[in-house]
């Protein structure tokens, strides 16, 4: 794999961690684990500065602002905090600081000289910008996307901890505060009481609690909720404000804002680890969650010194803590059943308490990790949480197995429908030879007629970020499936008024909203309709190569495994998964259902030229995975035979002229088999089909207006969002870059436009303001 392709795997990876924790409120990974993921794309990036991207994770802040809430614009943006867990990049982080300081010694002692931290719990809750004008609470926004947040003035003004009206005297106007709104151990426990007897969906962690309480449309509903604020700042900072950072904290007491009571003012880094390790000994006592600890440099003149970089200040670091574990007991394993199919095993516990939260289940992943861990029902285990959403099982703790443990069994049937579970097939090629070898992953053949993969399927299928049909959660995809409305994604687009205006949690207004949602929804791009369906291993990045490349549903459709090899990152496993999505009968009919329904794909269009031109003769030799022939051999056996007929046709005198004597009997002996010899054909002709032959008279025919350029945004767009503005470029065929160098053919530059402008007139670039680049658009056929 290349440092591109996992660069843009970990970005998509990480946007989506983003959406499920800072919009749904459901992240799915813990905090551990995303900050290995972000670690690893922030290194790669630092490796590769060529792909890099202001739209990047590292580059971002949070998600964007929900649908249904007005915007608040941060007068100065809501960075995050660069996060660590060992002892040694603490160390690293105070060595930059000291470095950064120039009122600090930079002579041979300079090592001894120390750094005055501020230093508070990190609060495992939503962060939250409060501004006063004239002492009195004018704006409420939170974090958003860094930039721009969800107006909750009227939930925040329900939360008895934060003052709707300053006391004391001396505050500045405007004043903006920020803080973290959170909920405590027992308030949560209250909360979950309180939903469980009138049948509503309990809380998995305070966090989730608070998020999901604060951003409500209802600020009724906000209000019965036991929120409590904790303020950790002001931004910028304010001439009339002290000089240090637990000074302003102390100002902000006295005009009524809780702050933390851990707060400390130590000296040094080892004060700093030492405050860590005491918080952590007293971690399960606090009355709130917490992830770490929070180091702040306490000067604001040594703050504004250090500065800040594109996410995250230079002064500030979160010192967190390794997930926590307790032992318990396995007393069962479930399986269940996602949307592709996969069949994924659940360990039932005795319930334990771990991280404040009773967990009775942990994921197995799939059956490899069973195998992996050696796991048996009635094994002792280690369980990690910590901010975990989903627990897992760390470890067996053999040395506690009962002689009456049970071995857990492959299942051979589907648990929902009863279909035959297969395992998933990899293709391994070792010494020369390919081998079918089974997966860790097991599925379920019933596909769209199993139940379970039936409402993910749905469930995926109307997401923002495939149909965007809105109104249809899983609790509404459930009812419909359940009661025999729907079978399949096509059904949606039969549905009528007086087929859902009877369900619940359906009415007169909101049956008229989901289908006009589901009517909206009919003119999808081409790249989101392949991505709505669902085929297994195939993501957003997937889905638009697949649509840019080939152009059109008809030929992805057709594409055999070696075609679709020729496109961009898109292994043989993958291929076969669209290849045989494809080929399945019941696919095909609910693709040909809805567009009889009336979808209309937009953005299809011709074959793109440099996919066209990807291809070669011994390409396709090579792809056909002839034991001991790879790309070199390949091309000694063009060179030599010049067609694959003659290739097919060949004795083995011909071939050892052109190969080895082992080469030369392996490509004799797969070409003996009538089967090779027709899938080898069946190649060329959809080559040949498609314009890619290496003969073909398309495959010099112009392609795309911009392919093989490179085109940069910066500034902000008006008229349509950046990401936007990239998707048009790319349909093109532009490559959208994130940094300006000699190699960039134009700079579109919006308000706000910086250094990349500066640079892209310094080098004499091409630049288009907004209306030439909609102006350009228009010229290509392309509305905005």
């Amino acid at each position: 794999m290349t440092a591109e392709t996992r660069i843009l795997e970990l970005r998509a990876e990480l946007l989506e961690h983003n959406r499920r924790y800072y919009q749904d409120d459901e992240p799915s990974i813990s905090d551990a684990e995303y900050d290995q993921l972000f670690i690893e794309l922030k290194t790669l990036e630092a490796k590769h500065p060529e792909f890099f991207s202001e739209s990047s994770p590292t580059q971002t802040v949070g998600a964007a602002v929900l649908p249904g809430f007005k915007q608040v614009t941060h007068s100065v943006p809501m960075l995050s905090i660069q996060s660590v867990f060992d002892e040694s990049q603490v160390r690293d982080f105070d060595r930059r600081v000291r470095g950064g300081i120039s009122q600090l010694p930079t002579d041979l002692f300079a090592s001894a000289a120390v750094v005055e931290y501020a230093c508070e719990p990190k609060l495992d809750g939503l962060a939250v910008s409060l501004v006063y004008i004239d002492g009195v609470l004018a704006s409420a926004g939170t974090r958003g996307d860094g930039t721009t947040g969800e107006d909750v003035l009227a939930n925040v003004r329900t939360i008895n901890s934060i003052p709707h009206r300053l006391t004391g005297t001396g505050w500045p106007s405007p004043l903006e505060v920020r803080g973290e709104v959170y909920m405590t151990k027992l308030g949560l426990e209250r909360l979950n009481s309180a939903q469980e007897e009138i049948g509503k969906k309990t809380f998995a962690n305070p966090r989730n609690a608070a998020a999901g309480s604060l951003r409500q449309l209802d600020s009724r509903i906000t209000k019965r909720r036991p929120l409590e604020f904790c303020s950790y700042g002001v931004p910028g900072g304010h001439n009339e404000m002290p000089d240090t950072h637990a000074a302003i904290l102390e100002q902000l007491r006295q005009w009524g804002f809780p702050i933390s009571e851990e707060l400390e003012v130590v000296q040094g880094i080892d004060a700093c680890l030492a405050y860590h390790k005491s918080i952590g000994e007293r971690r399960d006592d606090l009355a709130y969650d917490i992830d770490g600890v929070v180091y702040k440099v306490n000067s604001i003149a040594d703050q504004q010194q250090l500065g800040f970089r594109s996410r995250e200040p230079r002064w500030a670091l979160a010192h967190k803590y390794p997930p926590m574990e307790r032992e318990t007991v396995v007393v069962g394993v479930d399986f269940q059943v996602g949307r592709t199919g996969a069949v994924t095993p659940v360990a039932r516990l005795k319930p334990v308490q771990v991280a404040g939260v009773v967990v009775s289940n942990a994921t197995l992943h799939n059956m490899g990790e069973i195998f992996r861990l050696g796991l048996m029902v009635g094994d002792t285990v280690s369980i990690r949480r910590a901010g975990d959403v989903i627990p897992q099982v760390v470890k067996v703790i053999t040395e506690k197995r009962p002689a009456d443990a049970e071995e857990i069994p492959v299942p051979k049937a589907c648990p929902i429908c009863g279909s035959l579970v297969e395992p998933t097939q990899l293709k391994k090629r070792a010494k020369g030879r390919v081998s079918m070898t089974d997966g860790a992953v097991y599925r379920c053949t019933g596909r769209l007629a199993c139940a379970a993969q039936l409402k993910q399927a749905i469930v995926h299928f109307v997401s923002r970020r495939a149909m965007d049909i809105e109104g249809l959660g899983e609790k509404s995809v459930e009812q419909l499936v359940d009661e025999g409305l729907i079978a399949s994604p096509a059904d949606l687009y039969r549905l009528k008024f007086e087929d859902i205006v009877d369900l619940e949690g359906f009415a007169e207004v909101s049956s008229n909203k989901l289908l006009a949602a589901i009517a909206d929804s009919k003119r999808p791009s081409l790249a989101r309709f392949i991505y709505a369906l669902g085929i297994p291993d195939v993501g957003e990045e997937t889905a638009k190569v697949l649509a840019r490349s080939l152009g059109s549903l008809q030929r992805v459709m057709v594409a055999l495994p070696q075609v679709l090899t020729y496109l961009p990152d898109i292994g043989l496993e993958v291929a076969h998964e669209i290849h045989n999505f494809f080929e399945d009968e019941h696919n095909r009919s609910v693709i040909a259902q809805l567009l009889e329904n009336g979808l209309q794909l937009q953005e299809e269009g011709e074959l793109a030229a440099e996919f066209a031109a990807s291809t070669t003769l011994a390409g396709l030799i090579a792809k056909l995975d002839i034991p001991s022939v790879g790309p070199t051999g390949a091309e000694k056996l063009v060179a030599k035979l010049q067609s694959l007929e003659r290739i097919i046709a060949a004795d083995g005198i011909d071939l050892r002229q052109a190969l080895a004597a082992k080469q030369a009997d392996a490509v004799r002996e797969f070409f003996l088999v009538e089967a090779n010899q027709a899938l080898a054909r069946s190649v060329e002709a959809q080559l040949r089909e498609f314009g890619m032959h290496w003969e073909s008279e398309k495959k010099v025919a112009q392609g795309l207006p911009l392919a093989g350029q490179t085109w940069v945004l910066t500034g902000s767009l008006e008229r349509m969002s950046r990401d936007v503005a990239k998707d048009k470029l790319e349909s093109l065929g532009a490559k959208v870059a994130g940094s300006v160098s000699a190699k960039t053919h134009c700079v579109v530059a919006g308000p706000g436009a910086g250094s990349k402008l500066a640079k892209a007139i310094e080098l004499g670039l091409r630049v288009l303001d907004e209306d030439a680049f909609v102006a350009f658009l228009s010229e290509q056929g392309i509305a905005v």
